[in-house]
């Protein structure tokens, strides 16, 4: 349906936030550093291929050549301040980027037109579109680029749910991008390298190509408009500010996605698409109206990361939604924590400046709110905790290693360690196996893994020793037998005795263990029942193949005691010598565990994923195409937890790091042959 025009649209009041995404290598940081130095907010441009960017300055994003975090930096342009946040365009990283763009004004989408890259490119979109972000795709690297815009453009609208609106069109010099028309203010433009576009006069033959995109952005344009859509049936020229409201009108409600063509290297393109954020974006009040947050109220701030400096503290990045916090104010957050603010601080890289206070817009660092967590809301403490904003959820994690450090005192050091990176990456998860006696930090993919580790080594100075997790195999038994435990020793003064009869057999798979008693007649006492049900449960703890026994039931049918010597612990001891005899000859059988697994992958790339399944001795149960994702296939398997160790590393290479999956415990089963004595093998290994 569409809108009747409202005219008359100002610009958005107040600061800015603008998230950079897009895919791994699209672009982002370039772009980033070109915008902050075409503000001023920096004397130069940097280069990510000098290791000389603003962005990017930890050891572990210098080291990989990749943003492993969220760079922000403060730029006025104009009379306007923008917070601009480079968000990581690694999968792994994601949740970093879904953080940020909770509580931003609008996104940068950086794309390339490189078909390989469209998987990756739809992940991002999606989770904008999910955000209810208005955004721009900034086409970038189109001095390298070839073809036809227009194919480029329905090459990128397949990964788009949202309509793509051209905004601007190249002027080509020998198959080579030398500058562009700008649509909507009818505009040639050249490239200057490293400086604001140049206006010249609209290159001959160009006219006709100009008037046709224009016509196209301007019909797009009145699918929401009835006024622009009756002066273009009646050959009526718009007026000029009322094409730039549509435009900005169109963005904030989310009809369309105007992309702007560029060299972020270069900064090619950049001064025009600072110009269309200025005029365009929306600002913080339409941010609140998104978020569902009155524009009436006490001070309130959304904390969207957490940042653990080595003599700073914690500090906490937050976006001030309405209102004004002061250096000293008291705060509290939605879980209730009371917390002072220790200083106000704008960010630019990994610098940091003070400032007296942060108004409605801006994103800042408050410092010391050690008890308030990243996706909290807080404000002035006098008005009382504030509603809790809608929760993120993380990604559940993918890949995992083991974790053991050679001293046991380094343990309290390693889990305070962790605490704090968990505290700045929700994403990352530690978990503390009893069962198998492990420690495990699991993530989004081997990277993640590796650059958290690599952080608790230079920023703690905790080195952990990796291997991967154990998995989690049971034992169970194929038949019934009858054995006789019996403990009977003399020490002096009461000696111990317990005789029982008891009869073991295997379960259905996953009914776990049963006790039952038949005796008659007295032979064993009421009172020992229950220690003679839990000598069995202590021989299931570890069976004859080294792993703890499942799907059994022991019955007590017979057994003696002896009037003194006769006691809880020596009917204990009596079952579990029973009970472990009983596992022995009732053949044993190893059990592994089978995950279901849903793998998610571009359909072009499903039938190496079926061949991935299959090498890992996985059983495919179905496919099909992934609802409303196009273009997109979900495959459901059982595959082997021993198997599941790196599958994400191998689906991502087969899919240009787009595929994922989910994976839950689905049932035990049994393993024989080789397989099953090298696994009892390396158990018994172990053990020795």
């Amino acid at each position: 349906m569409s809108e009747t025009r409202t005219s008359g649209a100002a610009r958005a009041e107040g600061a800015r936030m603008i998230a950079l995404v897009g895919p791994f290598q699209s672009g982002k940081t370039s772009l980033f550093e070109c915008l902050l130095a075409r503000c001023g907010a920096v004397q130069r441009q940097g280069f990510v291929r000098d290791g000389a960017t603003v962005g990017d300055a930890s050891p572990e994003a210098r080291a990989h050549a990749m943003s492993v975090e969220c760079n922000i930096g403060r730029a006025d342009y104009l009379g306007d301040r923008y917070t601009f946040v480079d968000c990581p365009g690694s999968v792994e990283f994601a949740d970093e980027q879904r953080r940020a763009l909770a509580v931003a004004d609008a996104a940068i989408v950086v794309a390339e037109s490189d078909p390989r890259k469209l998987p990756a490119l739809q992940l991002v979109l999606r989770a904008v579109e999910e955000a209810r972000v208005p955004h721009f795709l900034f086409l970038n690297k189109i001095d390298a680029a070839a073809g036809n815009l227009r194919e480029s453009l329905a090459l990128l609208q397949t990964a788009s749910r949202t309509p793509l609106l051209l905004r601007q069109i190249p002027l080509w010099n020998n198959g080579i991008a030398v500058g562009f028309i700008d649509l909507a203010l009818e505009r040639a433009y050249v490239y200057r390298e490293h400086a604001p576009s140049q206006v010249v006069a609209m290159p001959d033959g160009e006219t006709v190509l100009e008037k046709e995109a224009r016509y196209s952005m301007l019909e797009r344009l009145a699918d929401y408009d009835d006024a622009l859509m009756e002066e273009l049936l009646s050959d009526i020229e718009p007026p000029r500010d009322q094409i730039f409201d549509d435009l900005a009108k169109e963005l904030r409600f989310g009809h369309v996605a105007p992309v702007f063509i560029g060299a972020a290297e270069r900064g090619a393109g950049v001064t025009r698409l600072l110009k269309a954020l200025r005029h365009e974006a929306p600002g913080v009040a339409a941010t609140r109206a998104r978020l569902g947050i009155a524009d009436a109220g006490p001070a309130l701030a959304h904390v969207f990361r957490s940042i653990h400096t080595p003599h700073g503290g914690k500090l906490s990045l937050a976006r001030v939604l309405r209102g004004a916090f002061s250096d000293g104010q008291q705060v509290i957050g939605s879980s209730g924590a009371e917390e002072k603010i220790s200083g106000v601080s704008s960010l630019l890289g990994a610098m940091t400046m003070r400032q007296p206070k942060a108004e409605a817009g801006e994103t800042v660092a408050f410092g010391r709110l050690d008890g308030i967590a990243a996706g909290e809301a807080v404000q002035d403490a006098r008005a009382g905790a504030p509603q809790a904003p809608a929760p993120l959820a993380p990604p559940r994690p993918v890949y995992g290693l083991a974790l053991s450090v050679g001293d046991r005192k380094d343990e309290m050091r390693l889990a305070a360690a962790l605490a704090k990176l968990i505290d700045e990456d929700p994403s990352l998860v530690f978990v503390q196996d009893q069962a198998l006696g492990e420690m495990k930090l699991l993530g989004q993919g081997e990277m993640h893994i590796r650059v958290a580790l690599e952080r608790l080594a230079t920023r703690y100075g905790v080195t952990v020793a990796t291997h991967a997790p154990a998995v989690g195999y049971k034992e169970t038994i194929r038949h019934a037998v009858s054995v006789r435990g019996r403990h009977k020793k003399q020490s002096g003064g009461h000696g111990q005795f317990g005789d029982v009869v008891l009869e073991v057999s295997p379960r259905r798979r996953g009914e776990g263990f049963a006790f039952a008693e038949r005796v008659h007649g007295g032979t064993v006492p009421k009172q020992y029942f229950s220690s003679v049900e839990a000598g069995c449960q202590d021989a299931l703890a570890r069976g004859p193949l080294g792993f703890p026994v499942v799907d059994v039931e022991a019955v007590l049918v017979d057994g003696s005691y002896h009037s003194v010597d006769s006691s809880d612990m020596a009917f204990r001891t009596a079952a579990r010598i029973g009970m472990i005899e009983a596992l022995g000859r009732a053949e044993p059988v190893l059990l592994e565990p089978m995950l279901a697994v849903a793998i998610f992958a571009p359909s072009e790339a499903v039938s190496r994923a079926t061949g991935i399944v299959s090498a890992r001795r996985g059983q495919i149960l179905g496919f099909g195409p992934r609802p409303e994702w196009d273009g997109w296939d979900a495959l459901d398997a059982l595959i082997p937890e021993a198997e599941i160790g790196d599958l994400i590393v191998e689906l991502r290479s087969a899919t240009s790091g787009a595929g994922f999956f989910e994976a839950r415990f689905d049932h035990l089963t049994e393993m024989v042959g080789r397989q099953a004595h090298e696994v009892v093998a390396a158990r018994s290994a172990a053990s020795h």
